[in-house]
């Protein structure tokens, strides 16, 4: 049997190399042109950076400031309290006989504020009287036998002795005579009044209160960071709650912190000679401590730094945005007062959101830069 099984061979198939060499080609192209960026800049970032070095700066309003004198003021809230308060008490036992003033009235100072019955006491003052009589006549009795050799010199150091006991006990019958008014211990207003004519008081009891509010007493409390600027003998002004304001001169400043506040109780004296402002109201004091060279600038125009300072940012002769840090020394309703900045300066009044400090500005009038910024937004 003849084998006719030829052996396999294959040809190479010159369209599939002729694809293979295209794809190469194609591969390269693309190459070579993502590459072409690093090395030739495209005309879109020409354009652009020729737009940016073109662009104007940013049109900015501000205002000239000078620094002018202002008075610093130390502000606090206080309440107005009685120069004196204090309580009415019944110096002995007894029933009241009558009550002569009511709850609310001015009294002058001892005035009679009510009676207690004098029965008892007058019968006590009587036998005290009589007591102290027939001591002083034992003690005559007994120095007079002396004399004569009579009596003994016991017999009269006993006599003395009785007779300083009688002479106590008539002082004491006396005194209870006069506590038996009960007195205002100063002038004032009656608070409280707990007294009925009939009624039986302790010796001791309280039976009413008086308030003198003729000067009062406004208390509050400074800060340690500004107890140096608070002094004796300075003067406030004091702004009730009721609408009234009076002149007042501090009296006190304490010399020991509270121990949970760490502030300083300080009064001041404030005249209420017609007892029209009463006690207890709240009131605003304001004293002076000195004087300061500031700008006074608008809320709107402070900002804050990257790192959280307050400040101000103003314009310098070489039209480049600079910012100042400031401390605020007065506030007002319409501005601040503020140091911190040069003498004489250029704030920024209206854009200072857009700029940052070293950026160069067009800077224009408020008004002008108002028009500028409103057709550019």
């Amino acid at each position: 049997m003849t084998d006719k099984t030829g052996r396999l061979s294959f040809e190479d198939d010159r369209g599939a190399s002729r694809a293979t060499w295209i794809a190469a080609a194609l591969v390269m192209v693309i190459i070579g042109w993502m590459g072409s960026g690093y090395i030739l800049p495209s005309g879109d970032e020409d354009a652009a950076q020729v737009a940016e070095t073109r662009a104007e700066p940013v049109a900015v309003a501000v205002e000239r400031s000078v620094t002018r004198p202002v008075t610093l003021y130390f502000q606090a809230e206080g309440q107005a309290q009685p120069d004196r308060d204090t309580s009415i008490r019944a110096e002995t036992p007894g029933d009241v006989a009558e009550v002569l003033v009511r709850k609310g009235e001015d009294v002058d100072d001892d005035a009679v504020i009510a009676r207690l019955s004098t029965t008892r006491a007058e019968a006590d003052l009587s036998r005290a009287r009589e007591q102290r009589a027939r001591a002083q006549r034992e003690f005559d009795n007994a120095s007079e036998l002396l004399e004569r050799g009579v009596a003994t010199a016991d017999r009269v150091s006993d006599a003395r002795a009785a007779l300083a006991a009688a002479e106590a006990s008539l002082t004491a019958a006396e005194e209870v005579i006069d506590s038996l008014e009960i007195k205002a211990p100063f002038a004032g207003r009656i608070e409280t009044l707990s007294l009925d004519a009939g009624e039986f008081v302790e010796a001791g009891a309280e039976v009413g209160r008086i308030v003198d509010n003729r000067p009062l007493t406004v208390a509050i409390q400074v800060p340690q960071q500004a107890l140096s600027r608070i002094e004796n003998g300075q003067t406030a002004t004091v702004s009730f709650i009721t609408g009234e304001e009076r002149e007042g001169t501090v009296n006190f400043v304490g010399s020991a912190a509270n121990f949970e506040t760490r502030t300083f109780l300080t009064e001041i004296t404030v005249p209420n000679e017609d007892g029209a402002i009463p006690a207890g109201i709240s009131a605003q004091i304001r004293i002076p401590t000195g004087t300061a060279e500031a700008h006074f600038v608008q809320p709107s125009t402070v900002s804050l730094s990257p790192e959280g300072r307050l400040g101000v940012k103003t314009v310098d002769d070489d039209e480049t945005v600079a910012f100042h840090p400031i401390e605020i020394v007065r506030a007002e309703i319409d501005g601040l007062w503020v140091t911190g900045l040069p003498e004489t300066v250029r704030i920024i009044t209206l854009g200072q959101g857009f700029v940052t400090e070293g950026e160069t500005v067009r800077p224009s009038p408020a008004p002008d830069a108002t028009e500028a910024l409103a057709e550019k937004g």
